[in-house]
């Protein structure tokens, strides 16, 4: 494959062509299951040609890049975090141990051959140790007043995440090559590259001699550049370099494989039974669920993939026959709710009696979350009062309401627990979703706080008490979607089988 000119996947290149080819995601979770995707994703019933075609971009294996960072869910330290906490002590460097025998663990599970282990072992062993003699000579160095280690550690965070990704890429190639397959090791980590280059350049470099009918494009899912991808999307990066390259090579798809399909609700809450593929929808209604922290894909991700026109499906990694779930660019579509899910989040309320009439309220609000990096999910707004429905830490929300009630002494601040629940569907025109809400909750006995209606038709939002979450969202998915169904389906195309490319706000308060 010829080198792409170094432009804007926002720019001319949209006017190519689409490629043959489909750019393939799969994450941490699924990567641990490598023994299972062989004979399915990967290989399963395919041959010669059939293979090739394909890129795929992974994550590190489950759990490493928590050892390598911090744990994602609980936030206990890992090689990163205790490097940062550290003067002189060498801590960090035991849990680089740590790291090393959870890679050798990781591949020798998916691996059989003598010699395919010791080519991971030895991999392991050159990545580890030149990452431990990095930060041993970095923590000598900042050991002088001239030096501070403040300035170098978001190029840490990201050297040690790449050694992640770097991992499992190395491995899965290595597999594939001793099952008969063309696979080729796509390193983006900038291992002992000098050069800075952007992400766009490090893409071409990645891919400039690349013959994409005849290898398969093992890629790791951290890409080294000027930019830093850590800097701005943190653990989202993964996504971010998967978006990114396949609106650069112009893919005739990009695909997100998970553990699961993306469905009509979480089946831990409303039961395996009761729960719908969703089949076909659009990016409209993933924004949606990027907004509730239900990401099919991160929203950058989603917006590079929207812009240069490729699709995205997200399918079940280990139902490889199952075309799963299209995303496209089309608005509108069936008038149905196509899923329910929720939200815990903290209500932050500033009622100001003199607020009325007087400008700049909203923005000293604003600047104290934005300073304190509260994440808004929902706002709402009358006269004499601003409430933000927030998805923070009640401590990061405590200090941006002491910054409030200082910059508006005479306004009262409180935030209280709730649960933000939401019916979503990318046409929702003439379903009556928001009486029929109120109603299922109703019969339900969840109270109801606050109920907020989108004039754009795609979803609809209500805030009851934090407990009742699970209540609210089983009592509207069986009466907006399984009821619905039983009524009679949305006239609606099922999702088109993979490699194929498919054709202003109101507020009532109820508190």
């Amino acid at each position: 494959m010829t080198r792409h000119d170094q432009i804007s996947p926002s720019a001319a290149q949209n006017d190519r062509p689409a490629g043959l080819h489909t750019v393939e995601k799969i994450g941490g979770t699924s990567m641990s299951r490598s023994d299972e995707l062989l004979g399915g994703l990967f290989i399963g019933d395919r041959e010669e040609e059939a293979l090739y075609n394909r890129v795929f971009v992974v994550s590190a294996y489950g759990g490493i890049t928590d050892l390598l960072l911090e744990a994602k869910k609980s936030g206990a330290p890992g090689v990163y975090a205790l490097f940062a906490n550290a003067d002189h002590d060498h801590g960090w460097s035991e849990a680089l141990n740590v790291v090393a025998r959870a890679m050798s663990e990781a591949h020798n599970k998916v691996l059989e051959e003598s010699a395919d282990i010791r080519a991971a072992e030895d991999f392991v062993r050159e990545r580890i140790e030149g990452a431990r003699s990095c930060l041993i000579d970095l923590q000598r160095l900042c050991s002088y007043g001239h030096f501070q280690l403040d300035e170098h550690m978001m190029t840490i965070r990201e050297l040690l995440s790449g050694l992640g990704e770097a991992h499992s890429a190395f491995v899965t190639a290595t597999l594939l090559r001793r099952h008969g397959v063309n696979a080729r090791f796509v390193d983006l980590t900038g291992w002992r590259d000098e050069s800075q280059p952007d992400l766009d350049e490090r893409l071409d470099r990645g891919f400039e001699d690349i013959d994409l009918a005849r290898e398969l494009p093992i890629v790791t899912g951290y890409a080294q550049c000027r930019e830093g991808l850590m800097r701005e999307f943190d653990r989202g990066y993964s996504e971010v370099t998967f978006s990114r390259l396949a609106a650069r090579t112009r893919a005739r798809e990009a695909i997100v494989h998970k553990e699961f399909h993306l469905s009509s609700a979480d089946p831990k809450v409303v039961g395996a039974e009761a729960v719908r593929k969703l089949g076909l929808t659009n990016y409209d209604v993933a924004d949606q669920l990027s907004n509730l922290g239900m990401e099919a894909i991160h929203p950058s991700a989603a917006k590079t993939l929207r812009q240069a026109g490729i699709p995205l499906r997200v399918t079940n990694a280990f139902e490889p026959s199952d075309p799963g779930t299209l995303i496209d660019a089309e608005y509108g579509g069936a008038t149905r709710v196509e899923m329910v899910t929720g939200l815990p989040v903290l209500s932050l309320e500033v009622f100001e009696q003199d607020m009325v009439g007087v400008k700049g309220y909203d923005a000293r609000i604003l600047e104290a979350l934005t300073r304190h990096k509260v994440r808004i999910v929902s706002k709402s707004s009358n006269a004499n009062t601003v409430t933000h429905y927030v998805d923070a830490s009640l401590k990061l929300v405590k200090r941006a309401q002491s910054d409030i009630a200082a910059s508006c002494p005479s306004a009262r601040v409180r935030a209280r627990k709730m649960a933000l629940v939401s019916a979503i569907g990318r046409n929702l025109e003439g379903l009556s979703v928001a009486r029929r809400s109120l109603q299922a909750l109703e019969a339900a006995k969840v109270p109801v706080l606050a109920l907020q209606d989108n004039g754009r038709a795609v979803d609809v939002q209500l805030l009851v008490p934090a407990e009742r979450q699970d209540d609210a969202i089983r009592a509207l998915h069986h009466e907006l979607i399984e009821r619905a169904e039983a009524e009679g389906p949305a006239a609606d195309a099922p999702a088109p089988e993979a490699g194929s490319v498919a054709a202003p706000a109101t507020l009532r308060s109820v508190a």
